[in-house]
């Protein structure tokens, strides 16, 4: 349930990075997008039950994209958020 929830997530944040009318500038969007990038990645990975070792480095970077846009991106921060509470779930 959670990797499904995490991919829902995702696709949402996905969605907020392909807006051409989005107010992020590139420097935001390329760091969402690396963020996203690795988020994809271990999704991959526990979709093929591969087993994972805690990354605090990634639940580092999305708690950062939280603090980074809170004031001026409040919808990318709920997406954000929500990601941040998913990977809490599943242990990561």
């Amino acid at each position: 349930m959670s990797a499904q929830r995490l991919k829902s997530q995702l696709e949402s944040l996905q969605n907020t990075l392909d807006e051409v009318e989005s107010p992020l500038t590139d420097e935001e969007r390329k760091a969402l997008q690396d963020v996203a990038d690795s988020l994809q990645a271990r999704l991959l990975a526990v979709e093929a039950q591969e087993e994972l070792e805690a990354d605090p480095t990634l639940v580092d970077g999305v708690h950062l994209m939280v603090e980074r846009f809170e004031a001026e991106h409040p919808r990318l921060t709920g997406t954000l958020r929500n990601i941040m509470q998913t990977l809490s779930n599943m242990g990561i």
